[in-house]
């Protein structure tokens, strides 16, 4: 099979996604079009990743990666649009024949969106599958003792539960703070993009596709403070359940 011809879609400049841009690129994976959403949220949630990986490198902003792109001849249409929703999304990709939709960290999206591409949509979460569904998959991995990873899935209406394709632990050392669990997911998470587009493109993704199963626990939401004291306790006692070393 072909590369797939694809829409990337973020939160504007998220580090999620400019790790997955860069991860995507470094094999040849080109989008089609990148539909940036630029909005309070937006701003938010940036900001709020930032905070998560404080003294990590992240890649470099969507738009010097599109710049590299434009030096090698290379043009990919870049939108902005206030929200991810069918109504600002589907204007700028009925015309394209699109195989797959990356959302390369973007907030929960339903709907014809869904919908529209032959072989689906794809996100990387940057917890592991079924067992760490949600917001802040670090924190509550710690918290609860869960193994600390990333996972790649189809997006359905659920929130982090449509059929898995691959999904990797983080090999978690003694001394890592909170800030690095968070930073080594989000790179892994581009990385298992990468790899799932690679076995597209090899045709392999019917052999990989499963089902989730049930999580044992119930979707989390933004970890608050009380609990990320436990989790900041757990990591400088080194109590947490799943280290390596």
């Amino acid at each position: 099979m072909a590369k797939p011809s694809f829409a990337f879609l973020l939160l504007k400049e998220h580090p999620y996604g400019r790790e997955m841009l860069k991860q995507l690129i470094s094999k040849k994976f080109i989008p089609k079009i990148i539909i940036t959403e630029d909005s309070v949220i937006a701003d938010e949630e940036r900001e709020k990743f930032l905070k998560r990986i404080e003294g990590n490198q992240i890649a470099e902003t969507i738009q010097s990666q599109l710049e590299d792109l434009s030096k090698q001849d290379i043009e990919v249409k870049h939108v902005e649009v206030p929200i991810h929703n069918s109504e600002e999304v589907m204007p700028h990709i009925l015309d394209l024949d699109l195989d797959i939709i990356v959302f390369g960290g973007t907030r929960i999206i339903r709907g014809e969106i869904l919908d529209y591409p032959k072989d689906g949509v794809v996100n990387s979460h940057p917890g592991l599958l079924p067992e760490c569904r949600g917001s802040a998959s670090p924190a509550w991995s710690v918290y609860h003792d869960i193994p600390i990873g990333s996972s790649t899935h189809f997006c359905d209406n659920g929130v982090d539960t449509g059929h898995l394709l691959l999904r990797r632990e983080v090999p978690v050392k003694r001394g890592m703070k909170y800030e690095d669990l968070c930073y080594e997911t989000l790179v892994l998470a581009g990385i298992l993009m990468k790899e799932a587009l690679m076995a597209y493109e090899e045709g392999r993704w019917s052999e990989m596709r499963q089902p989730q199963g049930e999580s044992p626990h119930p979707t989390f939401r933004n970890a608050p403070e009380e609990v990320l004291q436990v989790v900041y306790k757990k990591l400088e006692q080194q109590t947490y359940a799943h280290y390596i070393d």
